[in-house]
Formats: C-alpha cells, structure tokens, sequence
C-alpha cells in the first residue's frame, strides 16, 4: 500500500484519483474492437469473428492517421510495414515507413520552424509554455484513447498504459513551466582588459534541430520525454517512431496540431532502422536523442565521432536489486516483482539481478515463487488489467515474436549454463507473444542471463553474504542505470547508495518517476539525461553575449 500510494502521487498529479477511477469505470462501455475510421462500417460486419474464441475482446477505436507528419500535413510514403497486436499476432493497420525523401522533407521543415523570423521563435517562452500547457490539456481529454492505443499496439496491461498517459501529462506540463521562466544571467565583468560599465549575459538558446529516435517499450511515455524538453527550450524535432508501435505518437502528433503549434515543429516519421540512419546521418540535424539498446547507441556514437553533432543516449541495464539481511521479506518480494515484471520486463531498469543476504534466501525464494505463479498472463483489455495499483497490474504480451523468442533463447541459456529454473520458462498461451514469469536460482555472475538485458520477464537470484562483495557483484557489469537496496535500516542504505555506480537508486521502493527527477546511466547506459531541469539543458547551448561601454 505504501508504494500505490507513492507511485499514485508521482503520476496521478494530473487528475484527481477519485476522476481518475471512474473515468477507469467508463471503459466497460466501449470495449469492443479496434478498428480504423475509414474501415469501420466494413469491420463492424465482419469482426465479430475474428474475436468469437475470446471471452473478451480489444476496444474499438478510431486509429489515428497511419503516414508520416511533415509540418501538420500527413505524407504516406511508397513504403509501408506492419504494426501487430502482440496479444493476438494480428495486423492493427499498415503503416508509413520514412525514407529519404520523407526524412529530408522532415528536416528541411524542422530548419525552416527554427528561422529567426518564424513564428516558433518569435513567440518566446511564454508562447511556447502555453502550447506545451495546452497539449498537456488534450492529452488528458483524450487520455483513456491514448492508453488503449499503447493496449493494442505494445500489449501492455491497460492500467499500465493509462498511468504511462499521467506521467506524459506531468512532463508535459512540467516543461511548459521550465519553459515560461527561462531567463538570462546578468554578469558585470571585470579586470585590466574590460572598460567601465561593461555588462554581460549569459542565456541558454535551443541547440536546433533536433533527431529524437523512440523506442518500443513504452511509446508515449518516450516520445514525451523527447518532445517536451526538446520544445520547452525551442526546438524543432523529428521523432522517428519505433516500428513494433508507432500509433500512440502518430495520435499524439494529430494533437500537436490541435494544440496550435506552427508547422515544422513537431514532425513524427514513422520507420524501420533505416529510417533511423537517415536521421542520425542527416546533416540538417544539430542534435541526436536516442533511446534504445547499447548496441545501438553505439553505432549512432560511432556514426557522429566524425561530427561535433550534440548526442544523448539512454541505453539498457542490468540493474542490481539489494535485499539485506534486516529487510522486510514481503516489501522486498512485492518491490521486486513491480522492479522485474513491469511491462513483461521490457524495461531498460528492469531489477532482473536480485542480490538476496544468504541467510534470507529461502524465505524470499520460496514467497517470490508463489507470487510469481500466481500472476495473471492476460491480454491488456482483460478486466484484470484495469486496476491502476502499480501491484495488482497483471503480464502482457513481448512486443513482438522476435522479442518473445529472443527471451525463451535467454531461458534456454540459463538452464544450458546450470542455473536452477524455479518457476516458468515456457511460452503461456497458444496465441500472442506470451512468456510465464521466469525465475532462476543458483545463478552465477558470469552466465548469460546475469551478464546480458534480457529484456523480459526473467528474474534471477543470487546470494551473498556481506556488503563488500554485493557491492563488487552489483557494479560488475557494463551497465549502471538503475539499482535498488530493501532494508528497514535507512543508515545502512545511505552508505550502500553511494557505492553503487547508477543514475538512479531506489530505496525501499522501484520504478518511481517524477517530471522533476533527471533519468539516465553511468557507463554504458548512456549519456545524458531525460526528464528534470537536465534535460531541458541537453536541447540547448550556452550563449554569452557583453556590451561594452558606449562612448
């Protein structure tokens, strides 16, 4: 109850709880299939089969526009892909890949937004804070649309997808703030070579355009830490969707529109990882944000080592989870649960090394099995899926069938290499991208599943016996983006945080976020940080400027 609590104040800033579960109470109403607008009459006389084996059925909806936005006019393009309900492995709709022509005709619209006599920068901060305020506004209008568009396209749990869409809000709303009070410092220099009555400022000015890539995992919630900061400081962006789910930004750009901002501003380019390169390698683009593996990441840092283009990676994890010797054991099992299955683990902090104290070992192996064989593998629309208790929220689908069988060749690993399979391991259902909750024992620090981001639903647990080697075991790896530490000591966990080499630490809690809380890695999780004031920083560049004495 204690971590609801939190986790319900951190996102549900927005709007009221008591709005907020009965606009959750409304959804009985329209939950029936998805279907696109300009195919709804023929849908509605022939779906109904599709769906007739299920007990429960996905809603319906009006997809948004499938092509690419350029400057607040949809562009298809020749090119098209698939984006598929991973719970059902059916197609949703085809759409629009990016390719050179719609890359540059992006970026020339972007460059033309960022001319000095455009609209988008002569409004200024308070111009841009109303527009950002304003979005943030239809969002949570239309934020029961937004969520089960994210259902459909990524799978996941419709609760999940609803409080993704009130963290969104609160970014959105954060950076119209940061926005509507930037401001110069006024310098008075001084020394031998500076005349009487010589003043100076020093102002931030956006960095340009800018190249944000998304990644899958959470689709709204990444374009809005891409967009938001990027805008509150004054630049233009061209997002590039994930292919997996691009539907969630394409509705989110139809918005964008809708709010006022000038075209060129926000363009969004659905694509491939070609369409990605393009972007990275495009010499319109002043800066890179991605979010997304290492292995990517290192390949867009290789690409821009010839150019002083401005980069910021958020990259994976293998994020250590801490249970001490005096920690409350049932904390300590729900905390790793929310840390390990959120999202069916597809989260780049994912807690999947958890380091129990050898001594509370048994305990915390046999609660934390019970509690994994008792979750629920549901499509997102189920009504188990509705709750908004972070706690309560059951698995959904891999995103797609390469993640799914790139997590049963992990579980296939673990068990080759030696590691005890304590629970799960197998496919959950006869359709969709369905994996049990997983959990190994008797790992070793050196094999795969230790070493490598699964990126699912698989948990593995260790022992050890005191701080100095947990210490070395947890930092022992590439990666340093999230840890965690459960204890009922609070001294014991103000000297372990210091030692741990990670952006962010969370004791006695998981996954909390704030608007206002900077997120990023040590190593190679990336450089640079989303949201907080750091991230409005990495979208701007430093400008000084000194008047000197008139005559």
């Amino acid at each position: 109850a204690h971590i609801s609590l939190q986790v319900a104040t951190v996102f549900l800033c927005a709007r009221p709880q008591a709005a907020a579960m009965a606009a959750m109470m409304s959804m009985s109403s329209i939950m029936r299939r998805y279907v696109s607008s300009s195919a709804a009459a023929a849908a509605a006389a022939s779906s109904s089969a599709i769906y007739a084996h299920r007990e429960y059925q996905p809603p319906l909806l009006r997809l948004p526009n499938l092509g690419a936005m350029i400057a607040n006019t949809w562009i298809a393009s020749s090119d098209v892909m698939p984006t598929i309900n991973p719970a059902t492995e059916e197609v949703i709709a085809d759409v629009t890949v990016g390719r050179a022509k719609e890359v540059n005709a992006a970026v020339e619209a972007a460059n033309e937004a960022m001319k000095h006599d455009a609209p988008w920068r002569r409004m200024g901060g308070s111009g841009r804070s109303r527009l950002l305020s304003k979005l943030a506004d239809l969002m949570e209008e239309h934020a029961e649309e937004l969520a089960w568009i994210d259902v459909i396209d990524n799978g996941k749990p419709y609760g999940e997808a609803f409080i993704d869409g009130q963290l969104c809000q609160s970014v959105f709303r954060y950076c119209s703030g940061k926005a509507q009070n930037s401001h110069a410092q006024l310098v008075r220099p001084s020394g031998p070579l500076v005349t009487p009555d010589t003043v100076a400022y020093v102002e931030r000015e956006p960095v340009g355009v800018v190249g944000a890539i998304a990644p899958w995992n959470f689709p709204l919630a990444m374009a809005t830490w891409k967009l938001a900061p990027a805008l509150a400081a004054g630049c233009a962006v061209v997002l590039k969707t994930a292919p997996q789910t691009p539907l969630s930004a394409n509705r989110l750009a139809e918005l964008t529109i809708e709010a006022g901002f000038p075209p060129g501003v926000v363009n969004i380019m659905p694509g491939d990882d070609e369409t990605g390169r393009l972007l990275v390698r495009h010499d319109g683009v002043d800066k890179i944000s991605f979010t997304g593996s290492t292995e990517v990441g290192k390949e867009i840092k290789s690409e821009l080592a010839g150019t002083f283009k401005r980069l910021s990676l958020e990259l994976g994890g293998k994020s250590p989870l801490i249970v001490t010797q005096d920690a409350d054991i049932d904390r300590a099992v729900d905390i790793a649960q929310l840390g390990l299955f959120l999202n069916a683990g597809q989260c780049c902090c994912a807690s999947s090394r958890i380091f129990v104290h050898a001594s509370r070992r048994d305990e915390f192996q046999d609660k934390m099995k019970r509690l994994a064989k008792s979750r629920r593998v549901v499509e997102g629309w189920h009504p188990d899926a509705r709750s908004i208790d972070p706690h309560r929220w059951p698995q959904g689908p891999q995103v797609d069938k390469a993640q799914f069988e790139k997590v049963l060749g992990y579980i296939e690993s673990g068990v080759r290499d030696g590691a005890n399979l304590l629970c799960g391991g197998k496919r959950a259902r006869d359709v969709g991208y369905f994996v049990e909750p997983t959990i190994f024992t008797d790992v070793q620090d050196d094999m795969a599943i230790a070493r490598e981001e699964i990126f699912g639903p698989v948990m593995q647990i260790m022992t050890y016996k005191d701080d100095d080697e947990v210490i070395a075991r947890a930092n022992n790896t590439v990666y340093g983006l999230g840890a965690g530490i459960v204890t009922t000591n609070e001294h014991h966990a103000r000297l372990l945080a210091p030692r741990i080499k990670a952006g962010t630490v969370w004791i006695n809690c998981y996954d909390t976020f704030d608007a206002a809380l900077p997120f990023g890695g040590f190593k190679s999780s990336g450089i640079g940080r989303d949201l907080g004031d750091a991230s409005l920083e990495t979208y701007t560049e430093i400008k000084t400027t000194v008047f000197g004495a008139p005559k």
